[in-house]
């Protein structure tokens, strides 16, 4: 029988954590290989089409556990718009601080880099994106916004998350989460058409 073993998560960890970091253009297979532990034999058996495929995996598990996050903030401020708000910018600070400020965001690193080079993988990125952003939005509607001011919102809510994190890896201070919830919070305060 033959054993199992976890090189194929331990190599979607690592292919996910890199690609947060130092992008996908500047992972190699070697490397992750080599820091996963994974045996290369191993690699190819869990991962035939290479590095494309391990990339999908890496996104589809970045995104799941991003909905998951936002979804756990969502139910943890149901109703309040101003405090989901604030604790979404708080929790991305956090793992801002958590990683040292080298972490950016694993979607926004492949689309700075993806377009010219793989098609299908863009596309995956921005369906990423189109379905995190969507819990955001649910969440607004239950706050009583109506669906056009829900998902725009909703768009420059993401919008200013992903700059936050480049700002922030550049200063290495999260202080531009803590403005931005400020900011944020004024803007859904108004009136919710």
């Amino acid at each position: 029988m033959p054993r199992k073993t976890d090189a194929r998560a331990r190599a979607i960890a690592t292919a996910e954590r890199l690609f947060r970091i130092q992008g996908y253009t500047a992972t190699g297979l070697t490397q992750i290989i080599e820091e996963s532990g994974a045996p290369k034999g191993s690699f190819y058996f869990h991962f035939p089409r290479g590095k494309a495929q391990l990339a999908e995996e890496a996104i589809d598990h970045y995104v799941a556990s991003r909905i998951a996050v936002l979804r756990n903030i969502s139910a943890n401020t149901t109703g309040d718009a101003l405090k989901f708000v604030r604790e979404i910018f708080s929790t991305f600070a956090a793992e801002m601080i958590a990683s040292d400020f080298q972490y950016g965001c694993l979607m926004q690193n492949l689309a700075n880099e993806l377009p010219a080079l793989d098609a299908d993988l863009t596309k995956r990125v921005a369906r990423g994106f189109i379905d995190s952003t969507e819990v955001i939005v649910e969440h607004f509607r239950g706050c009583g916004f109506a669906p056009a001011r829900a998902s725009s919102t909703a768009a420059a809510l993401v919008a200013a998350l992903e700059g936050a994190r480049t700002i922030a890896r550049l200063q290495r201070t999260p202080a531009v989460f803590e403005a931005l919830a400020d900011a944020s919070v004024q803007s859904c305060a108004g009136p919710r058409r």
